[in-house]
């Protein structure tokens, strides 16, 4: 079995298990790679030697975080294929990610925030950054929800987040208010909650960056802006006002407690309050 045919029985059996497009789509990527370096062989001929080979010439390009998620995806793909029994034995069995420094997520201040809100000039910007910071939601989950999934009476949304789980979010009143004009001021009939302003269909993942890129631009904010700055802002500001991690983990939809702790390191004016409450 070369690296094309395990890698189409692979795809078919994490679908099943709900793994995302956007996770199938970047091991895809990986697999690609490994076939380039390779040549398209026989899974069953690559051993840990030459896997440990091809690892050590990116370590000298790629930063630890990239080559840590080539690891994993190449980890998944031959433990797939020693399960399945196409290869005797996983070559990539004994093969450790790098260590990796926790990073300190990047959020935007309560300034920078107002900023980029009064830099939205139509109903669709406004709505788009509104629903981006006040849910927290992923890029991906706002690309592929739908109107229907909006309950309007609760303030809340059913989106799907990694691992094809469904989770509800909430919005405040500031975001309903802009959402329901925009959806409202639409002639189209397309069941995405954001659509193209040209001919419109469901915004891909990239024309919703471009938007917020486009609204960074015109607020003037000194540093890039990306879409999931604002999901950082998010949890940094419930945890501000005093919000539980485990409330923030759920609403999130970190699988992990570590994940979401991490946000924690932020709250410099929280634990000030804490050390001048107990000291």
């Amino acid at each position: 079995m070369n690296f094309f045919k395990a890698w189409e029985g692979y795809e078919a059996d994490k679908k099943i298990e709900g793994f995302s497009k956007q996770t199938l789509k970047a091991y895809q990527l990986q697999t690609n790679l490994l076939a380039r370096h390779f040549g398209d062989v026989e899974i069953s001929s690559v051993t840990t030697e030459d896997l440990k080979g091809y690892l050590a010439e990116l370590s000298n390009t790629l930063q630890p975080s990239s080559l840590a998620h080539r690891i994993r995806s190449m980890k998944s793909l031959f433990r797939w294929a020693h399960e399945e029994g196409h290869i005797p034995k996983n070559p990539a069995y004994k093969i450790k990610e790098p260590k990796i420094g926790k990073r300190i997520p990047k959020f935007l201040t309560e300034r920078e925030i107002e900023l980029l809100r009064e830099a939205c000039i139509t109903p669709m910007e406004n709505a788009l950054f509104e629903f981006m910071f006040s849910t927290g939601c992923r890029i991906g989950e706002i690309v592929s929800l739908e109107k229907n999934c909006i309950n309007w009476s609760n303030h809340s949304a059913i989106v799907r987040g990694k691992g094809d789980k469904e989770r509800e979010v909430y919005f405040n009143t500031r975001c309903d208010i802009w959402l329901k004009r925009y959806v409202e001021s639409r002639q189209d009939k397309d069941p995405a909650i954001f659509v193209t302003e040209r001919f419109p269909h469901k915004m891909s993942i990239a024309q919703m960056r471009y938007v917020i890129k486009r609204i960074s631009n015109r607020a003037g904010i000194n540093k890039e802006i990306h879409p999931h700055q604002l999901r950082h802002s998010y949890a940094t500001h419930m945890l501000n006002n005093g919000a539980p991690l485990e409330v923030i983990q759920s609403l999130l939809g970190h699988e992990k407690s570590e994940t979401t702790r991490i946000y924690a390191q932020l709250s410099g004016r929280l634990r000030k309050e804490f050390y001048q409450k107990y000291f």
